[in-house]
């Protein structure tokens, strides 16, 4: 269980697997009084709208203070090992797997409050206890990147610079989504992730500044992806098709194929372009910000700007507003303009 350190200062160093059963702390049970104050109002919403509503959802995520750096367990899934490692450290290997060598301190530091927060608003939803039994993991898929080998003294001082600052909209966690290219300008959760949920009020689309420095590979790409790919894509969606024959955009958002159109033997389907990516392979289709997208010989043929899902904070702008100076709260703020940057520790 994620838990307090029990002494102020610096990131906590490892100290074994397991996160340990001493007796109960002052966090345990304001964890405890937070869980009660999510049942009431789970049930408060029950009883008005028939299911659990916003009120349960938003208890969950109330922002308190914490009176010292959080601990918390990491599992590996190279060693099968779970440690006990300050929630600063972790951060600082997270900022060393998610962003490139030798980049400005400002953009990692950015990193280092969008990363906590994406921590924190995880944690706050159980973290990856059900798939590994610990806090949080370094797999990409369920958490973020995690490498400590790449941690450099410049990655260092960046966290340290922003230590326990996190993004907070109405005293709640939000959601800390970054990408490494939106390709000149961000979107909205439901187009870029296909969001199920109600929009976000903090995740505007903004301009970015990233294509003056972006590498040429990573801002342009294209993708030849037979078409056996696609049908098991597409099945694995509920969406199947007996076999490629069309493929288009059937409507865009903010530059991107919001949703797409696929047809074979007879058929048509839409499915939404960021479900579509994830399931076809998000290195084949890297991004939904689409200049082609057809079938030719049997085969889907697409090319695309951008690398990632483009909703909030875009790694390679980071990096050009780092190099315009722009301090890490201004570059945090360019992505996320409704949030308030909060210190929960010292």
């Amino acid at each position: 269980m994620l838990r307090r350190n029990g002494a102020r200062g610096g990131g906590g160093s490892r100290s074994g697997s397991g996160s340990g059963s001493g007796a109960r702390s002052s966090y345990t049970r304001l964890m405890l009084s937070l869980v009660a104050v999510a049942i009431v109002a789970a049930a408060i919403a029950a009883t008005m709208a028939g299911c659990p509503g916003p009120e349960q959802e938003l208890a969950e995520r109330v922002v308190d203070r914490f009176s010292s750096e959080p601990k918390l367990t990491l599992y590996s899934h190279k060693t099968d090992k779970k440690t006990e490692i300050g929630l600063e450290e972790y951060i600082t290997g997270v900022v060393a797997g998610e962003m490139k060598p030798e980049w400005p301190k400002n953009a990692y530091a950015a990193q280092a409050i969008v990363a906590r927060t994406f921590t924190l608003e995880l944690l706050s939803r159980g973290g990856t206890r059900d798939l590994h039994g610990a806090d949080i993991c370094d797999n990409h898929v369920h958490a973020q990147a995690y490498n400590p080998d790449n941690i450099t003294q410049t990655i260092k001082d960046a966290v340290r610079m922003t230590r326990g600052e996190v993004m907070i909209y109405r005293n709640r966690y939000v959601k800390g989504w970054f990408s490494a290219s939106c390709g000149g300008r961000t979107t909205n959760a439901k187009t870029g992730l296909a969001y199920k949920g109600k929009e976000p009020a903090y995740i505007k689309s903004v301009s970015c500044k990233e294509s003056r420095i972006t590498p040429p590979e990573v801002k342009k790409w294209s993708a030849d992806i037979d078409s056996e790919t696609v049908l098991q894509a597409l099945k694995k969606l509920g969406k199947p098709l007996p076999n490629l024959s069309g493929a288009q955009i059937a409507k865009r958002v903010d530059n991107r194929a919001a949703v797409l159109r696929l047809s074979g033997g007879g058929k048509k389907v839409e499915i939404d372009g960021a479900d579509f990516r994830v399931a076809v392979g998000p290195e084949k289709m890297r991004s939904i910000w689409l200049t082609q997208f057809e079938v030719k010989d049997g085969r889907l043929i697409t090319s695309g700007t951008g690398f990632g899902h483009g909703v909030g904070l875009c790694q390679w702008g980071a990096n050009e507003l780092a190099r315009e100076n722009s301090s890490p709260e201004e570059i945090v703020k360019h992505y996320f303009p409704k949030v308030t940057i909060k210190r929960l520790w010292r």
